[in-house]
């Protein structure tokens, strides 16, 4: 079917940028290893992968026909891709707000970048690492600290419950241990 029928362009398959992923008001905060992270991932894409999409989409244009070209087509949706995430990567570097928890002063008490061990009603043990936005990872006992475990375990101290508020309902967690990194 033409596209004239049904009003797609070329742009269609376009995505958005991401999403920030950052509730509006609340500042980006990273620990130096996630903002370490980000730079590399920002400059492999810039430096490495990029100019390597380019290069096919350079040489596949030359090949003649591009509505059949199949290297040209996939090259121009990956050089999107590309751009998109080198946009986002690069608003997040320029808006984190960098927090050592090697410098944090008390460390009696639950704040960004702490490691705390906590124990669940069920008598369950979890050790989590409180970290920014996009160095998450649930797999790696690294949490978000705008997540729900990390607003009920701030500013708590070992010995303490808090309440996790889940969608099942309110949880009541103790707090085994607090860590920072040396």
């Amino acid at each position: 079917m033409s596209k004239a029928f049904v009003k797609e362009t070329e742009t269609d398959d376009e995505l958005p940028d991401e999403p920030e992923g950052l509730p509006a008001g609340l500042k980006n905060y990273v620990t130096p290893e996630g903002l370490e992270q980000l730079r590399t991932e920002l400059n492999h894409l810039a430096r490495v992968e990029r100019p390597k999409v380019v290069e096919v989409v350079s040489w596949a244009a030359g090949n003649g026909d591009r509505s059949e070209n199949g290297d040209y087509i996939y090259g121009k949706k990956r050089l999107r891709e590309i751009d998109r995430r080198l946009r986002y990567l690069t608003k997040r570097v320029e808006s984190a707000v960098l927090v050592d928890p090697k410098l944090q002063k008390n460390r009696e008490q639950v704040f960004f970048g702490a490691t705390v061990t906590y124990i669940d009603q069920h008598g369950a043990q979890t050790t989590v690492r409180i970290v920014g936005i996009d160095q998450a990872n649930l797999e790696q006992g690294m949490v978000s600290w705008v997540s729900p475990v990390a607003k009920a375990l701030m500013k708590a101290y070992a010995g303490d419950t808090v309440t996790l508020r889940t969608p099942a309902g309110d949880e009541k967690i103790e707090v085994v241990e607090i860590r920072y990194a040396d």
